[in-house]
């Protein structure tokens, strides 16, 4: 059984195309878990096994498998690198002590290269760096570590230097025990040859390796010791690039070429030095059933603790993916979901690599595993072993921002489709599906249009199913311009009994991105004796939930008020007469009627755009933008490339990417984020 210290949780993360698929293919090769190296120009990689991803040549979900690399067990899982699936890093990086961020030596940062480092950077994931494609022209290592300290704020620093960039590069220098690496392509990389350096190759790696040494010295005082010194030796540089890592102080960067085969054995030497095991990242904090935090430690003896952080259906049967903090857990335990307040018992675990599986007989704490039996289980939920309830802190949601018309061409097809949207909703937070009681459709919501047309695509090839579409329409929000005031009163028999009740509230806009605030007036006493006496505390919590769920339901267009501040003001109570159904209702109609008094005003949603482009067609691309509502916020000169970044209406954004190529000669690139909900 593997040692928890010996156990590396790491993701590859970066923006598409930068090769973070490539360069888990060659680990994966390297470490022996597979025998012969797919391609993902191919669709042949082990990584990208969905049928959407090989026939796009990019990753949609995330893979997850476990290889093994100088006597430590590295649970790998490559990320997509597409914004429409963001959700899939939130969640991976969620459960991941550690990561290696892939940068393109020719792309530099690129946006949602930003997105997941600061992902990353939210739940304090110590990072490595690898700069891919140093064999193509423009590539330039020296620049895509200046972004990466200017735009995200990494202390990167080289621990490997190129020899050579573009079409001359050759091998990689190991700045910290002085020897060149060359990678022997008639065995696809798989022979590393070490050699001291050359007087060229020495002159070449000195301004490196002294840049190394004093970054080094800043971030660890034991270090510092030793330079100041000048007495220092490779196993001390080592031992303080882990600590420094570890404490986020420093960024480690590599350099190579992931499909020549070149440097990848650096990088698994570096997760293994360098990134963390589970014992040296801080506990996560649970929250007992009396609403105390609890640390839980990574102990293999302790009662179990483990986070759901991803689930698939297949053949009708629920695939619980299961990052493992505490205890052990083996077939037909009982565990508790402490969320839903229900037991499932375990039925088969496994390890996962790709698309296949190889069952265990138990997994304990640090490791990563899929387990069937969990029937209860969604995303971000925590399971317990009994008598150790606690939950841990859940996986965020993402709001969609486009929504799509399904309609079935018959009844049975109808059916399907319920089927195939129930399964995917249950697998994806971000998908989110409402049925519209007048016309029959199903509005299905996505992050954008490749999410929705991988759906539709999946839906065809695994039910068999086309439903008509309709034009894709933006997710809006709504949020008021003006303070106003209503009171409203129910009084109406539902069922057999009589309800009734008068409540009086007022709304305000707050401050954009400040969120709903819901809060009692000043018509209750302080004293929470003396208040529960004038109105019981049933009847004014039935209030403030008739003011939230009428929240969800803007008076424009149907869509959540965002950005206002409700105060109730009264709620009457009569004898006998008030009940908690009349006051939640008479809340909502006050709601809805001081919406329409206080200006409501639809919410767009906003997204961030980066367009690369030769700088002979900048101007036509700068009008195309402005002529969509784009504001462009900066312009910078980028290896040749003219880098345009702004921010613009999604709906107006619609048939935008091939306008662009159409005005470039499909020479610019364009690159889409969701950015906020705000007026036009």
């Amino acid at each position: 059984m593997t040692q928890i210290r010996d156990i590396r949780n790491i993701g590859i993360i970066a923006h598409i195309d930068a090769g973070k698929t490539t360069l888990s293919e060659r680990m994966l090769f390297y470490s022996r878990r597979i025998h012969r190296m797919g391609e993902v120009h191919d669709g042949a990689a082990t990584m990208d096994y969905l049928p959407e991803e090989q026939e796009r040549g990019i990753t949609i979900t995330s893979a997850c498998t476990t290889c093994r690399w100088q006597g430590r067990m590295i649970n790998l899982i490559d990320t997509p690198g597409h914004v429409d699936f963001t959700i899939e890093v939130e969640r991976s990086l969620r459960v991941l002590d550690g990561a290696v961020g892939v940068f393109c030596a020719v792309g530099g940062v690129e946006p949602q290269s930003e997105t997941v480092w600061r992902q990353s950077e939210h739940f304090g994931v110590p990072k490595i760096v690898f700069v891919n494609k140093m064999d193509r022209t423009g590539a330039d290592y020296e620049a895509v570590l200046a972004a990466l300290r200017q735009r995200l704020q990494a202390n990167a620093v080289a621990v490997t230097a190129p020899l050579g960039q573009g079409e001359a590069f050759a091998g990689v220098l190991d700045l910290i025990h002085e020897q060149t690496l060359t990678f022997d392509a008639a065995d696809q990389g798989q022979t590393v040859r070490r050699a001291p350096f050359s007087p060229k190759e020495a002159a070449l790696a000195a301004p490196w390796r002294e840049t190394m040494l004093e970054k080094l010295a800043e971030a660890d005082d034991a270090f510092l010791e030793c330079y100041l010194n000048g007495v220092y030796q490779p196993e001390d540089i080592r031992a303080a690039l882990r600590r420094a890592t570890l404490s986020r102080a420093l960024t480690p960067a590599l350099c190579g070429s992931a499909l020549r085969n070149m440097g990848i054995q650096p990088v698994l030497d570096a997760v293994c030095d360098w990134l963390p095991s589970p014992l040296d990242v801080p506990p996560p904090i649970g929250i007992d059933a009396q609403g105390k935090e609890s640390p839980v430690p990574p102990e293999p003896e302790a009662p179990a603790v483990a986070l759901v952080f991803k689930v698939l259906m297949e053949n009708g049967r629920k695939l619980a993916f299961l990052r493992l903090y505490a205890g052990s857990i083996r077939e037909g335990d009982v565990l508790r979901n402490t969320l839903r307040k229900t037991d499932d018992r375990v039925g088969r675990i496994f390890q996962l690599h790709a698309d296949r599986r190889e069952q265990l007989e138990t997994a304990c704490a640090g490791e990563i595993v899929a387990v069937v039996g969990l029937r209860s289980a969604h995303t971000g939920e925590t399971y317990t072993a009994r008598g150790r309830e606690l939950s841990l802190e859940a996986i965020d949601a993402y709001a969609p921002v486009l929504t799509l018309a399904l309609e079935p061409r018959n009844a049975d097809e109808g059916k399907i489709l319920d089927e195939a949207l129930g399964r995917y909703m249950e697998e994806d937070p971000t998908v989110h599906v409402r049925l519209d009681e007048e016309s029959g459709t199903r509005m299905l919501s996505g992050m954008g249009e490749l999410h929705l047309d991988v759906l539709l695509e999946r839906m065809k090839r695994e039910y068999g199913i086309s439903p008509r579409t309709g034009h894709p329409q933006v997710v809006l929000r709504e949020t008021v311009r003006k303070e106003a005031c209503a009171e409203a009163v129910f009084d109406k028999e539902l069922g057999k009994e009589r309800h009734q009740g008068a409540v009086s509230l007022r709304v305000a806009p707050r401050p954009r991105h400040a969120g709903n605030l819901v809060e009692v007036g000043d018509f209750l006493p302080v004293n929470p004796a003396e208040a529960q006496k004038i109105l019981p505390r049933a009847l004014l919590q039935a209030a403030l939930d008739g003011v939230r769920d009428s929240l969800q339901s803007g008076e424009l267009s149907g869509y959540p008020v965002e950005d206002v501040a409700v105060t109730l003001t009264n709620v009457q109570r009569h004898e006998g007469l008030t009940t908690a159904p009349g006051c939640h209702m008479a809340a909502g109609q006050a709601l809805r009627e001081a919406l329409a008094k206080a200006a409501p005003v639809a919410l767009e949603p906003i997204m961030r755009v980066e367009i690369n482009v030769p700088g002979e067609f900048l101007g036509p691309a700068i009008g195309l933008f402005n002529g969509c509502g784009g504001k462009v916020e900066d312009l910078e000169d980028h290896s040749g490339q003219k880098l345009l970044r702004g921010t613009a209406p999604l709906r107006r954004l619609f048939g935008f990417s091939t306008s662009l190529r159409s005005a470039t000669q499909g020479r610019a690139g364009l690159v889409l984020a969701f950015d906020r909900f705000d007026l036009p």
